[in-house]
């Protein structure tokens, strides 16, 4: 259960808002724009958790030009105009937060603006105040631990008592990479037809749920009298 631990870590995209499909195709729109064909599915193979930095590296390999501002701000645009038209929380996020009676922070390989923006259309910016780790903060992104190491340092819990609840294959990975729990979420939109259970599994999630409510707190069974 989640009061098994002193501190609870969520990703952002794909955990507390459905925003993969969204961010993962307005990005397959723009590299296959730019001479790089991807598919919205090709996206979330390849980018699904990861830092921005990585698909600024292999534009430049593929194309042999630095990523241009241009690029980045067309992109944006784009993805915020389809957040604003179309981002929604998961189902059940915002009761899971309202249960919370264990410290929690949110550790996403998203950028600060981005963040921001996206709690702030889906209601839940209030509840991580002071408590948002994002990928610029570290050397290096997921899949390296370095961002959970920083958030459970940060709230001043250790590794081993600590639950990260994450939705990428990188995400998990850099989870345990930090020696701490990771429970696999598969309920975002991005999931639909993919072995997500599978996936999650083989990267050492240590359970995999598919709802919101599956981490609730449990209520104790009346006894009959």
């Amino acid at each position: 259960m989640i009061s098994d631990f002193d501190l609870v870590i969520f990703d952002l995209d794909g955990v507390l808002i459905d925003s993969e499909i969204l961010s993962c195709g307005c990005l397959a729109e723009m590299l296959t724009r730019h001479g790089i064909a991807m598919s919205t599915a090709d996206v979330i193979e390849r980018y699904l958790g990861r830092s921005f930095a990585i698909v600024r590296d292999d534009f430049q390999r593929q194309t042999g030009q630095p990523m241009s501002a241009a690029f980045v701000d067309a992109l944006r645009a784009e993805m915020f105009r389809r957040y604003r038209a179309e981002l929604r929380a998961i189902e059940g996020a915002g009761a899971l937060l309202q249960s919370m009676r264990r410290p929690y922070c949110l550790a996403s390989s998203s950028d600060a603006e981005r963040i921001d923006i996206s709690l702030g259309l889906t209601g839940f910016s209030a509840f991580f105040e002071g408590r948002i780790f994002n990928a610029a903060m570290v050397a290096r992104g997921k899949p390296a631990p370095d961002l959970f190491l920083k958030a459970s340092a940060e709230m001043g819990v250790a590794p081993a008592r600590t639950l990260v609840i994450e939705d990428s294959v990188s995400g998990v990975t850099a989870g345990k990479a930090a020696g701490m729990t990771v429970w696999g979420f598969v309920g975002g939109s991005h999931y639909g037809g993919r072995d997500g259970h599978g996936l999650l599994s083989s990267a050492g999630a240590d359970r995999v749920v598919a709802t919101m409510a599956a981490m609730l707190p449990q209520p104790v069974a009346e006894i009959d009298a």
